[in-house]
């Protein structure tokens, strides 16, 4: 037997998992277009927000499945947003509802704002400008003019909240301020001219000395020139040295035929004849690394420099000495 014939006392059973598929999908689309309904529509009014909740309720007599009833709560909640923003903007004929006002004339019902001085006979609702914020408040007396609007019993509570709320200024924090001892600081070194010896190793004169020993030695193998066996670091300077020597054009690299050595010698400079006729220069970028360094070394069975090797060079700045 389904359980939709389920009946108990008459009426039938609100979970029923063999509710009818298409009857459940219609549900859902019906409570899609409400949801869609109240929240494209901005200014919806009372009755129509009423009228909608009226429509939910008819809705959740044929929801019998979890899904329906998730869909059926999130309605309610937009309802309850909706009802809740149109309260609080709700107007008592052309004037709003004031708050502090009511809470105001609240504390005056209960005697927390009393004239200071109140002459015999006087009106106690008579208005005043100078009142004693520090009275006790009559709570009893609000309290009967609540029962008589209440059937409920009365009961200790806590009350939600001050009635008066001080705004608390915002203190503005001041940052201590960093202070340095003067003993500590230190001035900055000055560097003059005088204090940077410069080294007499300098591009031109080694430029130049390298082209003196090409002129003597003639055709020679590149790395046999310019490899130091002892030094690595001043190899890789012979080689610097000796790319403004090609770039210039005055040393001419070549390939040995048979042998394939890179073979290097001096040679005519050209002229700006030679380029306008033709001549075009050519760039190579060659990768000189320590594996490289030492292979050399090994093939070519280098034991001594042809260059002469040179000081390091040092540098003074200040009272110090770099190399």
């Amino acid at each position: 037997m389904a359980m939709e014939d389920v009946h108990v006392d008459g009426e039938r059973m609100a979970y029923d998992p063999d509710q009818d598929p298409e009857e459940a999908r219609n549900l859902r689309r019906q409570y899609r277009h409400l949801e869609q309904e109240l929240t494209e529509i901005q200014d919806l009014s009372t009755d129509e927000v009423a009228e909608k909740l009226r429509s939910a309720n008819h809705l959740f007599n044929k929801v019998q499945g979890i899904n329906e009833a998730t869909n059926d709560s999130g309605l309610l909640v937009t309802i309850s947003h909706i009802s809740a923003a149109k309260a609080r903007a709700m107007k008592s004929g052309s004037v709003a509802f004031d708050v502090d006002d009511f809470v105001a004339r609240l504390i005056t019902y209960m005697g927390g704002r009393k004239p200071v001085s109140l002459a015999d006979g006087a009106d106690e609702d008579e208005d005043t400008s100078e009142y004693d914020e520090g009275a006790p408040l009559d709570w009893e007396r609000i309290a009967r003019r609540a029962l008589a609007k209440s059937r409920r019993v009365p009961a200790i509570d806590f009350m939600l909240g001050p009635l008066s709320i001080e705004a608390k200024k915002r203190a503005a924090a001041k940052r201590a301020k960093l202070e340095k001892n003067k003993e500590d600081m230190k001035k900055p070194q000055e560097i003059t001219e005088d204090d940077i010896t410069r080294s007499e190793n300098e591009t031109t004169k080694n430029v130049a000395t390298l082209e003196r020993l090409l002129e003597n030695t003639g055709s020679v193998n590149l790395f046999k020139f310019i490899v130091n066996p002892n030094d690595f670091g001043q190899s890789v300077e012979n080689l610097f040295y000796l790319s403004f020597l090609i770039r210039d054009g005055k040393c001419a690299l070549e390939i040995q035929e048979g042998t394939g050595e890179p073979i290097i010698m001096l040679c005519e400079q050209p002229t700006q004849e030679d380029y306008e006729a033709g001549l075009v220069k050519h760039q190579i970028v060659m990768e000189f690394d320590m594996e490289t360094w030492r292979r050399a070394i090994e093939v070519f069975e280098i034991r001594d420099p042809m260059i002469p090797p040179r000081p390091k060079s040092e540098m003074r700045i200040g009272q110090k000495w770099y190399g």
